[in-house]
């Protein structure tokens, strides 16, 4: 959702400024995930999205959920989920999380990728795509992969905003708007 990642950009932006000037950033994205999954638990989001619970409490729930949250290196994490508690944005974390290691991987000159496939890949199959496709965007990837059996045959590639799409099912929507036009 759009509007979700606008309003966690921020949030995750100035998390990870304060991780990187700390010296902390991996370690803070794995507090991070572990928050992002428990939020989107049922039963503890619906305790959160509850108006008549202090976000004291809701923070201090998501605090003590953490292992070994309560080292000195976890003090400025821990603060900046009371903030995001006393804003009403705990329900933001799964985006901050995903803006957050995004912000991560394009430090370290990665994107993330995403790629489809009509049909499961072997690992040297998907790698061979992958080192492809970094020649092709010029970036390192950290890439996934995921069957859609819609494409029908051939591959489509996400990386950031780019889709490169060399499936059965592009080519058929290609020649489908060619022959309309």
């Amino acid at each position: 959702m759009a509007e979700l990642a606008t309003i966690a950009r921020p949030y995750a932006k100035a998390l990870f400024e304060l991780a990187i000037e700390k010296g902390y950033a991996e370690a803070w994205l794995e507090k991070l995930k572990e928050l992002a999954w428990a939020v989107s638990q049922p039963k503890l989001a619906t305790f959160i999205e509850d108006a008549g619970v202090a976000a004291s409490v809701k923070a201090d729930t998501l605090v003590g959920l953490l292992d070994g949250i309560h080292a000195p290196q976890y003090a400025e994490f821990k603060n900046f989920l009371y903030v995001l508690a006393e804003a009403g944005r705990l329900m933001v974390l799964p985006d901050i999380y995903a803006q957050y290691q995004e912000f991560l991987l394009s430090k370290d000159h990665i994107q993330k990728a995403i790629v489809y496939s009509a049909f499961p890949m072997s690992e040297g199959q998907f790698a061979k795509v992958v080192s492809d496709c970094q020649q092709k965007f010029g970036h390192k990837l950290d890439a996934t992969l995921e069957i859609v059996p819609e494409l029908i045959g051939g591959i489509k590639i996400e990386v950031g905003d780019k889709v490169l799409d060399l499936s059965v099912q592009g080519k058929l929507k290609s020649l489908y708007a060619a022959m309309i036009n």
